[in-house]
C-alpha cells in the first residue's frame, strides 16, 4: 500500500514537472507579436482605440448613450440607459414611488418589449412564483448537496447544465418553449445560487445547514433574503434595494462580454442550457463579473491603510500608490472607477447611491458611505493626474453594489452569483431576439500571422 502512495506521488510530481515544462512551449511558440495588431488594424476585444465598441449586431433589448454626436464629433454626455426604449431611471422612479418591487416588472418589460399593466405583472409575478418550486424532487439533494462547489458560479453552471437532463423539450428551440426555459431559469437561479452557498457553507466551513422552501407569494429579492437567511427576516429597505440591484443589474446592452456571449452561443442553433451556461461562464470570469469584488477587498484594505476617512490628502495618497502598483493588489487600478462605455457617469451608480445612502444610515454605517464618497469625488481628480486618459472617469455600478451586499450580510462568495440571477432577464431576451431574427452564426475573422513551415519527418526532428 505505502509503494503505491509513493509512486503515484512520484507519478504526479514527474507530470507536473512534465506539464510545466510544455507550458513553456506554448509560451515561446504561441505568443503574436503585438506590433502586428496594429498593422493588420485589428479591433482587440472588438474596440477601437477610443474604445468605441465595434458594431457586430442590431438590438431593441436595451440601448447604452454615453455620447452625443455634433457636427460629426462625439460628445461625451451623462450616461443613459433604456431597457427597450424605457428610460431605467423612469422605471426605477415609477416601482418606487407605488412602493411595488421591480424586479419582475423588468423581466416583462424585457422579454416582451413593453411595460405591462396591473394585470399582466400579475400574470407574469404568478408564472414566476409558480416556477419557484419547479426544480425536480431531490434535485438540491442530489445535484447541490452530494457535491458542493467553493465556487457558486460553478455550481450554477453545473445545475443549469443537469437540469437539460429532466427537459423532455430540452433542444427544442421554438420561441414558446425557450419562453417557458427561460421564464424557469429565471425563476429557480436564485434558489440554485442560496442553495449552493448554504451547502458550500456547511461542508466546507462547517456552519449549520439549513433549507429553506421558496415563497410563491414573495418577490425575487425577498425570496433570496428569505431563503438566506437563518429567521428568513428581512426590512423593507433591505429587500427594496436589493430588488434595485437586481434591475439595474438585469440588462446592459448586447455587447457586454456574457450577452454577446449569449448571441454567439444561440446563433449556433444550441439549446437553452447551454446558451445560458455559457453565459455564466463568462460573468464567471474576474474582468467581467468579479469588480465588485475586487472594490470590496479593495476598500478593506482602504480602511486600515487611511487612518483619517475624511482627509483628502490622506485618501489621494492612497489612491496614488494604487495607480503605482504600491498598494492592494499592485495591478495599478482604482476598483470600481470608470467604465468601457460610460464617461461622465453611469446611470446605475447614480441611481444606486441615494439607495444605498439610506441603507447605510439604517445599518449605522455613514462613516464607510463617507469613505466611498469621497473616493468617488477624488478619483477622478488623482486619475486624471497620474494617467492619460482618453475619456473621463466616473463611478460605474460595481462600486456601491458591494458595499450594499455588505451591509445586507450577503456572503462574498454569492456577489457574482447575484450578477447572473439578476442578469438571467436580459441574457434570455438577447437569446429570444436572436432566435426571433434568425441571424446566421456568429463567426469573426481572425487572421492567421504564422509563416508556413515545412513538415519535418520524425527521425530528423530536434
Amino acid at each position: 500500500m505505502d509503494n503505491n502512495h509513493d509512486e503515484r506521488i512520484n507519478s504526479f510530481a514527474r507530470v507536473s514537472k512534465e506539464i510545466q515544462d510544455l507550458s513553456e512551449l506554448c509560451l515561446e511558440n504561441l505568443k503574436i507579436d503585438p506590433e502586428l495588431y496594429t498593422k493588420y488594424e485589428v479591433k482587440r476585444g472588438l474596440r477601437d482605440i477610443d474604445g468605441r465598441g465595434v458594431l457586430t449586431g442590431l438590438t431593441d433589448v436595451s440601448k447604452i448613450q454615453s455620447y452625443t454626436v455634433e457636427d460629426n464629433d462625439m460628445i461625451p454626455c451623462e450616461g443613459q440607459l433604456y431597457y427597450q426604449g424605457v428610460n431605467v431611471e423612469d422605471i426605477v422612479a415609477g416601482f418606487m414611488e407605488e412602493k411595488r418591487f421591480g424586479y419582475e416588472e423588468t423581466v416583462y418589460l424585457l422579454l416582451f418589449g413593453k411595460l405591462p399593466n396591473r394585470e399582466e405583472l400579475d400574470i407574469i409575478k404568478d408564472i414566476l412564483g409558480d416556477y419557484r418550486t419547479s426544480l425536480p424532487t431531490h434535485f438540491v439533494r442530489d445535484i447541490i448537496l452530494k457535491a458542493p462547489s467553493k465556487d457558486m458560479m460553478n455550481t450554477l453552471q453545473r445545475s443549469i447544465l443537469t437540469l437539460y437532463a429532466y427537459d423532455e423539450k430540452a433542444d427544442d428551440t421554438s420561441i414558446p418553449n425557450v419562453l417557458r426555459q427561460c421564464l424557469q431559469l429565471i425563476s429557480v437561479v436564485p434558489l440554485l445560487s442560496v442553495y449552493g452557498y448554504q451547502a458550500y457553507s456547511h461542508y466546507h466551513d462547517g456552519n449549520s445547514l439549513f433549507i429553506h422552501t421558496p415563497q410563491s407569494n414573495l418577490s425575487t429579492a425577498e425570496n433570496i433574503l428569505y431563503l438566506l437567511r437563518p429567521d428568513s427576516k428581512y426590512t423593507e429597505l433591505e429587500a427594496r434595494i436589493l430588488d434595485l440591484a437586481l434591475v439595474l443589474h438585469a440588462e446592459h446592452g448586447g455587447g457586454n462580454n456574457s450577452t454577446f456571449t449569449t448571441h454567439v452561443v444561440t446563433s449556433s442553433g444550441t439549446d437553452t442550457y447551454s446558451s445560458m451556461a455559457a453565459s455564466l461562464g463568462s460573468l464567471k470570469g474576474p474582468k467581467h463579473g468579479g469588480a465588485n469584488i475586487k472594490v470590496t477587498k479593495m476598500f478593506a484594505e482602504m480602511k486600515e491603510a487611511v487612518r483619517d476617512w475624511n482627509d483628502e490628502d490622506e485618501i489621494k495618497e492612497y489612491l496614488k500608490k494604487l495607480l503605482h502598483k504600491e498598494a492592494f493588489d499592485h495591478a495599478g487600478l482604482i476598483y470600481g472607477m470608470g467604465h468601457a462605455v460610460y464617461s461622465i457617469s453611469d446611470p446605475r451608480a447614480k441611481v444606486f447611491k441615494g439607495f444605498v445612502e439610506k441603507l447605510s444610515i439604517e445599518k449605522g454605517l455613514e462613516k464607510e458611505y463617507q469613505l466611498y464618497e469621497n473616493v468617488e469625488r477624488l478619483a477622478p481628480i488623482v486619475i486624471a493626474e497620474e494617467r492619460k486618459i482618453y475619456k473621463g472617469v466616473s463611478a460605474n455600478v460595481d462600486f456601491y453594489s458591494g458595499f450594499v451586499y455588505q451591509m445586507l450580510g450577503l456572503p462574498m462568495e454569492l456577489f457574482t452569483p447575484l450578477f447572473a440571477v439578476a442578469r438571467m432577464a436580459g441574457w434570455s431576451a438577447h437569446r429570444i431576439e436572436e432566435l426571433i431574427n434568425q441571424g446566421k452564426i456568429i463567426r469573426p475573422a481572425y487572421k492567421a500571422v504564422k509563416k508556413n513551415q515545412p513538415y519535418i519527418p520524425m527521425d530528423e526532428r530536434k
